[in-house]
């Protein structure tokens, strides 16, 4: 039997990349996945945008929630960014992402910010059990008011589908958190567990958004 493929080679589970992204994902989701999408204030003020969009973009609002994230070693090649999905405009319409910097930026913490091509595995807490999760970043949001990416699933996940967690600042100094999603069981078996899924699905959205909501902690000199 051959070794099975890298995690950074491993082909995602699901046809339509980027399709989170569309305005009418609820309407028109893709055919045989069970679409999401909530939106919520979760601050106000420059300090909570700053540590929102930075947790979400370092993996801490899943570190936050109670799982372990383990980034796959990749090849220069994707780790510099050339990974380049197909993504979907507001109307539907498949466009090709904008270039990120080269470089690697980290975040006030340390940790390295999420860029597209990412492979991971996600350690679930799931009951008595841990479940590991697979996921590749297919897209980043990076926006001046507007920050955050979305995963897909790659084999082993429980699910196929895509997530995507978007923070925004508003005019009025809103900050606002929104997870979009399109999922089903990734097999049989998940099929038969599906209620319970659907249980831990709700629980950890919830943690999503209690991640971001909750105290700030102390600016560094304060």
């Amino acid at each position: 039997m051959p070794a099975p493929l890298p995690l950074w080679e491993q082909p995602v589970t699901y046809a339509t990349v980027g399709a989170t992204q569309s305005a009418d994902l609820l309407a028109k989701s893709p055919v045989g996945y069970r679409p999401f999408r909530q939106r919520s204030r979760i601050g106000h003020g420059d300090a909570r945008w700053d540590y929102a969009w930075n947790e979400v973009m370092s993996w801490g609002i899943q570190r936050n929630s109670g799982f372990r994230i383990e980034v796959a070693d990749v090849p220069a090649a994707v780790s510099d960014q050339t990974y380049v999905p197909v993504a979907f405009d507001a109307a539907g319409a498949p466009v090709v992402s904008a270039e990120a910097a080269d470089e690697i930026v980290f975040s006030p913490t340390g940790a390295p910010f999420i860029v597209p091509g990412d492979s991971v595995k996600l350690d679930i807490p799931f009951g008595p059990f841990h479940v590991t999760a697979p996921a590749r970043v297919v897209y980043v949001v990076n926006e001046v008011n507007r920050k955050g990416f979305a995963y897909g699933t790659l084999p082993g996940h429980p699910e196929s589908g895509e997530e995507s967690f978007i923070v925004e600042h508003t005019p009025d100094g809103s900050v606002w958190l929104e997870i979009s999603a399109f999922s089903r069981p990734a097999n049989g078996f998940w099929w038969l567990v599906y209620p319970v899924l659907r249980l831990s699905q709700t629980y950890y959205t919830r943690r999503y958004f209690d991640s971001l909501s909750g105290g700030l902690p102390p600016r560094p000199g304060n």
